[in-house]
């Protein structure tokens, strides 16, 4: 008889390998401005509408070669691995019983989990957090925190992750004629505050600035990135949330900011 939590993590792992099918579609769509919900997929190149058996999480690509099945397009590696990688992460998170407040953990964050990832690869391929990923990602964490947490918690958090890069973000503008970071990032700031903080915002912004700086700084040495070429910044504050939030016990060990 297989068990409860067994069965548990094999609908988490394609559950999720399934939103991760459609986080490729919010990822290709949405910088667009087009609609993720209609039309039906189909192939960029020659218009063929995808059939459902077209569209099997990860099998398709394994079953097609990676082509379209009309006009032999290549099909993108990537989507493939985000499909993977989603369905990874549903394993990590997938509830260990049915309880409601299993269910909950999971439901919260793994969505939080499915921002992070199409937020990342649009950023870097479009330097933009869309606003409606970034509302999106409030919608489900205000209300969690909410019911959590103590009011000063989310709503200092939120008002230091928001006022703190803005106010920085105007002032190296009225300073260099430059702005610095996007309203995409700024407004991420603030809802991570929410999330995970006054402290936690504060170590986000912190960690997250110093190591793009560095990556940034590495980039350019290396003539990698030119010194006016957009530098997309959102996957270093995303990859240190994920830190936080997914293995607080690691971050621990690094935290700049700190109450003891």
């Amino acid at each position: 008889m297989i068990a409860i939590e067994t069965l548990l993590q094999i609908f988490a792992f394609y559950f999720a390998s399934l939103i991760g099918s459609f986080l490729n579609v919010v990822i290709y769509r949405m910088p667009k401005g087009l609609s993720v919900v209609k039309p039906r997929s189909s192939c960029p190149k020659c218009g063929h509408m995808i059939k459902w058996y077209e569209n099997i999480p990860m099998l398709s690509y394994i079953f097609l070669k990676g082509k379209c099945s009309s006009c032999k397009t290549k099909i993108p590696i990537s989507y493939p691995l985000v499909e993977l990688f989603t369905g990874l992460v549903g394993l990590y998170l997938a509830p260990r019983n049915l309880s409601i407040t299993e269910l909950t953990y999971f439901a919260v964050y793994f969505s939080i989990a499915c921002v992070f990832i199409a937020h990342i690869i649009i950023d870097i391929k479009h330097q933009l957090l869309p606003d409606k990923l970034n509302i999106y990602l409030l919608i489900i964490v205000l209300p969690y925190v909410i019911m959590h947490k103590p009011l000063n918690y989310w709503l200092v958090g939120g008002m230091i992750g928001f006022l703190g890069p803005l106010g920085v973000t105007l002032l190296f503008y009225k300073l260099r004629g430059v702005v610095g970071l996007g309203g995409g990032d700024i407004k991420l700031f603030g809802i991570l505050g929410v999330l995970l903080g006054p402290i936690g915002v504060l170590n986000n912004i912190f960690t997250s600035c110093m190591v793009g700086s560095v990556v940034g700084v590495g980039l350019i040495l290396s003539k990698k990135l030119g010194k006016d070429t957009p530098f997309a910044f959102g996957p270093y504050i995303i990859i240190v949330a994920a830190v936080q939030i997914y293995f607080p016990d690691i971050f621990d060990h690094f935290n700049l900011v700190s109450l003891k």
